[in-house]
Parts: C-alpha cells; sequence; structure tokens
C-alpha cells in the first residue's frame, strides 16, 4: 500500500501493537484521504530536491491531468495555472520550502475563463528518502470567487450610484462612529473619506448640538425614543472650515451582524434657502409697487381730504386773530375753543399723512400678534378717503372673541385697503352704497374676514380670473393688487376668495391665522 503524502511516518519502524509499520496510523490516514476524495478535494505532495509532484485523481481532475498520465514535474503543474498565477504560486513555493512557512495560493487554470483553485500545503519531511517536501490538499473555489465578483460589481454599482446622488449619505454605529462617507458627502462637508471614516460624526455638528450628541445616542440605545430616525427635519451642519449651513436630515436603522448601524441621508437647503429669500425680496418689491400703485387712485381723494382739516384750520387762526383786536378781549374762551379745534384738525392732517407714510414705506415681513378691529381701523383712514362724500354708510362687526390675529400688519393692511379702495369704485355708479366688514371664527385654528359691498359684483367669468396677475376690470390701473392680496394672505397659511353677495354686489373673504392656536417650536440636531 502507497504511503500518505503526508506522512511523517517511517516504514522500518514497528508499531506499538505489533501489527506491523505503524499500520494502525496508515489506515487511519488513508481513510482521511478518502473522504478528501470523496467530497472533492485533491491531495498533492511536491519532493523539493526532484521536483516530482503527485496529484491525487481529485487534484488530477481539478487540473485537467487524465488519470493515467504518470506523476507530473511541479513546472508541467504550473504550466497548465495562468501565466501570471503561475509565477505567484512558484515563488510562494519556493519561499515556503526555504522559509518554513505554509503554502495558500489562489490561481486560475490557464485560458479564458479558467477555473479558480486554491493550493494549500506546508513543509513535510519525506517517508523514506528523507527529501524534504511541500504536501498539502487542492481545493475548487471557482464558485466563491463568482459570488465574490458578483459581490464586487454590485458594490462598484451601489458605490457608482452614491457617488451620483446629489445628497450625501454617512452611516455610522451606535456609538456614533462613521462607517461610510460619500463623495456628496465629502463635497457637502469639505472632510475626505478617509479622514472622516473611524471618526465620530459630531464633527459635522455645530455646538451646541455636537456635545450633546453622544448623550443623544445613549439615550436611544436605552429608550429607543426617536427623534430623528424615520422621521426627518431640518437642522444645521458644520463644513470643515467651520461655517454653517441648512440641510433636511433623513435617518434609517439596520441591523448587521448583531450590531444596529444608521444611515442619514443629508440634503443642503443653502440654495432653497437662498431662492426662497429672493423670492421673499421679490414680494416684498412687487407689495412696495402695488402700493404705490394704489397711491395713485387714491391721490385725488386725498387731496380732498387734507384739503378741510387744512382750510378749517385757516378758518379758525383767521377768526382767533379777529377775535384778539383791541376791545374784543372778552372772546378770551372763544379765542381758546377756536384754537383747540384748530389743532385736532391739525393732528387729523397729520395722521392721515402718517398713514400715509406708513402704508407706502418698503419694510419687513414681521409677524406678530395684531388687533384685527385695530387693522381695520388703520385701513380705513387711507382706503375710505372720500367715502362719506359718496353717501357711503359703513358697518363693522368684529365680535372680540376672534380679534387677535398673527400676521404682518402692513401687509394686512394692504389687503384692507385695496379691498376698501376697489369697493368704493364699484359703487360709484349705484344707489345703495353699503360697505359692511364683519369677522368669524374659521376652521383649524383660523379667523374669517369678510368685506361685502352693494356694488355692481362681477359676471362668473371675471371671478375665474379676479386674483389672475394683470387682470382687471378698471379703465386703468395694472391689475396686480388682487393677486398681491391672495399672495399675501397665503403667505399668512390662509386663502382668499370672491363671492357674489344677495344684493347682488361683491364680498371678498380671506381666512389669518388667530393668535388663539399659535404655537412656537425650535429645532435641534438630535441624532436619531
Amino acid at each position: 500500500m502507497r504511503p500518505a503524502p503526508f506522512g511523517r511516518i517511517d516504514p522500518n519502524e514497528p508499531d506499538s501493537e505489533g501489527f506491523g509499520p505503524h499500520s494502525a496510523r496508515i489506515v487511519d490516514d488513508n481513510a482521511v484521504l478518502i473522504g478528501l476524495e470523496s467530497a472533492g478535494i485533491g491531495s498533492w505532495d511536491l519532493d523539493l530536491a526532484t521536483r516530482k509532484l503527485v496529484l491525487s485523481p481529485a487534484a488530477r481532475a481539478l487540473v485537467g491531468v487524465p488519470a493515467g498520465r504518470p506523476a507530473d514535474d511541479f513546472d508541467d503543474f504550473l504550466s497548465l495555472l495562468d501565466p501570471e498565477d503561475a509565477a505567484a504560486a512558484g515563488e510562494a513555493a519556493a519561499s515556503a520550502s526555504r522559509i518554513g512557512t505554509p503554502l495558500d495560493v489562489r490561481c486560475r487554470l490557464a485560458g479564458g475563463g479558467g477555473r479558480w483553485l486554491r493550493l494549500r500545503g506546508a513543509p513535510s519531511q519525506g517517508l523514506a528518502d528523507g527529501n524534504a517536501r511541500l504536501a498539502g490538499i487542492l481545493l475548487d473555489i471557482d464558485e466563491e470567487k463568482r459570488l465574490e465578483r458578483t459581490l464586487l460589481i454590485r458594490e462598484e454599482h451601489l458605490r457608482s450610484i452614491l457617488d451620483t446622488i446629489p445628497d450625501g449619505m454617512i452611516v455610522i454605529d451606535d456609538e456614533g462612529t462613521i462607517q461610510l462617507f460619500s463623495r456628496a458627502a465629502e463635497h457637502l462637508f469639505g472632510h475626505d473619506e478617509t479622514a472622516a471614516i473611524g471618526r465620530n460624526v459630531s464633527m459635522v455638528i455645530p455646538l451646541p448640538d455636537r456635545s450633546r450628541h453622544d448623550s443623544y445616542m445613549a439615550r436611544y440605545r436605552e429608550t429607543g425614543e426617536r427623534h430623528i430616525v424615520g422621521i426627518g427635519r431640518i437642522v444645521m451642519g458644520e463644513r470643515k472650515d467651520g461655517s454653517t449651513f441648512p440641510m433636511y436630515l433623513s435617518v434609517g436603522e439596520m441591523q448587521s451582524g448583531g450590531r444596529r448601524y444608521f444611515t442619514g441621508f443629508v440634503h443642503d437647503l443653502t440654495e432653497q434657502r437662498q431662492t426662497e429669500a429672493r423670492l421673499a425680496d421679490l414680494q416684498a418689491e412687487l407689495i412696495h409697487v402695488s402700493r404705490l400703485s394704489a397711491m395713485g387712485d387714491m391721490a385725488s381723494a386725498l387731496a380732498h381730504e387734507l384739503n378741510q382739516p387744512l382750510a378749517a384750520i385757516s378758518n379758525y387762526i383767521t377768526g382767533s386773530r379777529r377775535l384778539l383786536e383791541p376791545h374784543e378781549l372778552a372772546h378770551a374762551v372763544k379765542i381758546e375753543v377756536a384754537l383747540d379745534k384748530a389743532a385736532e384738525q391739525a393732528i387729523r392732517a397729520g395722521r392721515i399723512i402718517r398713514h400715509l407714510r406708513g402704508f407706502v414705506a418698503r419694510g419687513e415681513t414681521k409677524k406678530r400678534t395684531e388687533s384685527l378691529s385695530r387693522l381695520v381701523e388703520d385701513a380705513r383712514a387711507l382706503g375710505l378717503i372720500g367715502a362719506r362724500e359718496q353717501g357711503v354708510t359703513l358697518r363693522i362687526d368684529l365680535p372680540a372673541e376672534c380679534d387677535l390675529v398673527v400676521v404682518d400688519r402692513l401687509q394686512i393692511q394692504q389687503v384692507l385697503v385695496i379691498l376698501f379702495r376697489n369697493a368704493l369704485e364699484a359703487m360709484q355708479d349705484c344707489s345703495r352704497r353699503e360697505l359692511t366688514v364683519s369677522s368669524a371664527p374659521g376652521d383649524e385654528g383660523m379667523t374669517l374676514l369678510s368685506v361685502a359691498d352693494t356694488g355692481r359684483g362681477f359676471s362668473e367669468e371675471t371671478r375665474s380670473r379676479l386674483f389672475q396677475p394683470f387682470f382687471t376690470t378698471k379703465g386703468t390701473g395694472i391689475g396686480v393688487d388682487l393677486s398681491v392680496s391672495r399672495t399675501i394672505v397665503e403667505a399668512h397659511g390662509g386663502r382668499m376668495w370672491a363671492e357674489t353677495n344677495d344684493l347682488g354686489g361683491a364680498t371678498f373673504l380671506f381666512s389669518l391665522p388667530s393668535a388663539a392656536g399659535r404655537k412656537s417650536s425650535g429645532d435641534r440636531f438630535d441624532a436619531v
């Protein structure tokens, strides 16, 4: 019986049982070899002195050597491999024999699409000749390599996809340590992936949340209470240069290898916020132009309205001067009354001019709690100039329970002035001239305000186009007033529409946020 190629057995030494030279050991070794052969695992034995290579039947089958071929030379075996891998296998065998280290080489058979094999072995002492040897096993790892290639291709595809996504992606473990930092994240934060991996994710979080991040993570591990995971919110990020920027953070959670990981997708909101700021500036400019346009319509009526108090002042002062002539000191009381009335008229004229300057001025949008009745009163001073001379009757119904609203005073004042001026023009040729301003509680924490007139009203076709920019039924004007009014109302979270009322006139309705439902909240960079 041919001894096993792994053997360090001396065939001339009898075993302890007296049954012959290590017969039980040889039987055991051959049983092992038979088991390996049946599993498709080949064995080999290389004489380093003669370079003779003995291959088992399974090993011959793996490398494609016919079964009847005699023992192979090691160089013949290397010629069956891909040239690049053959050189590596020869060098590894020489190194193992010289240093005495184990041999472990992955190699392909020659030819396109060659099968992958794994050559494993270790130095071994000869059985009879005493020559130094290498012996080991030969494994088929073609399926393993195929799966490895598939996984590598998928990983490359995934990396390609992640590199093209404009949003940054950061993967951290449950300790907050960065495991992956995408190319978009590099661009957003200014950190290289190699420098970011292994560091705590707090490096991209500005103060004061940076110092709190680890406690957020610990709280989530202990309680499972979520703040961002599966929810998403707007937070602040910090770049490498120390600058901060707004971003929308969405976080997902996964389990792998018994550990918890979090994947965060970061969307930079800097450009969006800049666009919103530019749109706000354009809207403010349009509102300012609208106010100036409304001033053109009010100019003639305003001149008449201011003329009345100024003329009264002149008359009172002239009369007082006459009363001060010699021998007329008995009229001192009348003089005091006349001067008081002159002062009242001067104050009235100043109030009109003050309202006018505040209305035309370009200001920033500031929403705060305001009294609706006060807003209507202020708008009345400008929007209803000349209403008394036209015989217009004003009715106001503003219940106290829905008086407080959260608005920008000047913008809502502009909406009311536009509606008042439009109502006066609509009732110019009507015999009945009534203007009604009323309010009532609306839906979802809103207050509903209506301005109704008894004018000519409008057709269904006109009603569908009322709020379109540059649409007007007037002989003059640019047709932006109602469009701007709706924009203002919608910017406050409300809506605006128009109806024909029972008296044949127009009713404009719009909703504003009630102060009773106002809430404040702030954002934090909660880790999870």
